[in-house]
């Protein structure tokens, strides 16, 4: 059996007490855990400020621009390493871990270190009254020590996609990976190792939230910044631990995104893209559509076709290549998911296909699959139409007018993202700046640049990630005024 440790200041720690990594396919244990205490806490991030002041810290922007390309490359090199944990781990599929999840996290890497070498600062030439003349500029700091907190849906993608723009910026980070999914950024250790990241610039503690490593590390008064991924009751917990030393956050968190459909859409596009916005990694994506709003003179159309696909996902073992959906993370996850298809009958609504657990016969019943599902008739009260299920589920509803699809996007705590399918690209212009959302996509979905900004409003978050907007959280601004005359 695998043991995963920590890793701080360049070795491989174990902890005293341990836990096993579930695989969500069929529930045997993937490997053993070590628990990071408090002390190996401390350890990690003593570890990560002396490498702020050894090697690291010397190193300009090319030199680490340098480091993070030989990241990805080593990525790319353990490429099927990272794919097996990932499908361990997550229970996702084997195609999707790998056209997903593996290249976007050695994208990540080489996009943040083509953004720091281009990175442009201000600078003016300031006028005083007196005709005298001074020199205001921008250098860029590095902020310090990164907590970084991550999630088991996408575990190396959002983990890449923040320790490598706090890298580019010359911080030294300290990871806390979910406890569902701990082995790629342990793997990621042993790949920083081999590109010659110095030792304490990249460290990993794991453990559980409250009382262990999460809460250590969020609370600890040597880290500098937080950076979270995850559920929006979580961040408000990670908010409050930060909030007596005022660090800086950046929180990308839950989701009730809406989907708007126009009936002059592409139909045969708008069915594939609606898919993989309501399906894609068993409706475990922070960005997946739950609510879906269906112009009403396609709504049985829509319903129909989107029905038809879902009954196509092979529901099998994840490292299959003809498997398109896999399992749950978890026993817990699924008990969830399960109790809101429970509570959305009650609340009246007509199960078009889906709504339980599928079986197999096989080691597979004693994983935690649910069937794809599709609701309708729902009242926009609704709790299953206000409340994050994240799961493969989308409450599908009709709409007359633009200004009532509208009106429903938007009646959600949430803010994270919206998509909106039509052929009139005047009303895509209208409508896409109307979602109170972070992103709108048009026509498409989970189509990104990753230099432009990306978060949410309201539960979904707070603050800006994505090329520049990465690199000023990750660094301090400091201006320089100089009297030249």
């Amino acid at each position: 059996m695998k043991s995963l440790h920590s890793y701080i200041g360049g070795r491989f720690v174990p902890g005293k007490r341990g836990f096993a990594d579930i695989n969500p396919a069929d529930g045997s244990v993937a490997a053993t855990v070590t628990e990071a205490s408090a002390e190996m806490v401390d350890e990690a991030v003593a570890a990560a400020r002396k490498a702020l002041h050894g090697e690291w810290g010397k190193l300009g922007a090319r030199g680490r621009a340098t480091v993070l390309y030989k990241i990805a490359e080593g990525i790319e090199k353990r490429f099927d390493c990272f794919v097996q944990a990932e499908v361990a781990d997550t229970g996702k599929p084997l195609s999707l871990a790998s056209r997903l999840d593996v290249p976007r996290a050695a994208a990540n890497f080489r996009v943040f270190a083509d953004v720091i070498k281009i990175a442009g600062l201000e600078a003016f030439e300031t006028e005083l009254p007196d005709g005298r003349r001074a020199l205001n500029y921008t250098v860029r700091k590095p902020i310090g020590v990164v907590g970084i907190v991550t999630p088991w849906n996408l575990p190396l993608l959002l983990l890449t996609w923040k320790v490598a723009p706090a890298l580019a910026c010359g911080n030294a980070v300290v990871v806390k990976p979910s406890e569902e999914t701990p082995a790629t950024a342990t793997l990621l250790a042993e790949v920083m190792q081999e590109a010659g990241v110095p030792d304490g610039v990249y460290n990993v503690v794991h453990g559980f939230g409250p009382n262990s490593a999460g809460e250590f590390l969020v609370s600890h008064p040597g880290v500098n910044a937080v950076t979270f991924t995850g559920e929006s009751q979580t961040g408000a917990s990670i908010m409050r631990a930060c909030a007596p030393t005022v660090k800086p956050v950046s929180f990308e968190l839950g989701g009730k995104n809406a989907a708007v459909i126009f009936a002059d859409c592409d139909f045969d596009a708008t069915i594939a893209g609606m898919s993989d916005a309501v399906f894609l990694n068993t409706g475990q994506v922070c960005l997946c559509a739950e609510r879906v709003y269906v112009e009403r003179r396609i709504f049985d159309r829509f319903v129909a076709a989107l029905t038809e696909r879902a009954k196509s996902y092979d529901l099998g073992w994840p490292m299959e290549p003809a498997t398109s959906m896999g399992p749950l993370i978890s026993k817990v996850h699924r008990e969830k998911v399960l109790s809101y298809f429970d509570l959305a009958r009650e609340e009246g609504a007509t199960v078009v296909i889906g709504g339980g657990v599928p079986t197999f016969g096989d080691g597979r019943d004693s994983g935690f699959y649910v069937q794809p599902t599709i609701f309708t008739g729902l009242k926009e009260s609704a709790r299953c139409v206000k409340e994050e299920i994240f799961g493969p589920v989308c409450h599908v509803a009709p709409f007359d007018s633009e200004e009532e699809a509208v009106a429903l996007a938007n009646d959600t705590r949430y803010g994270l993202a919206a998509s909106i399918w039509t052929s009139d690209l005047q009303r895509a212009h209208r409508v896409a700046p109307q979602m109170n959302a972070g992103i709108t996509w048009v026509n498409c979905w989970f189509l990104r640049d990753l230099r432009t900004p990306f978060g949410g409003v309201g539960l979904s978050g707070i603050g800006r990630e994505g090329g520049m907007h990465s690199l000023n959280f990750y660094s301090e601004l400091n201006n320089i005024c100089i009297r030249t005359e």
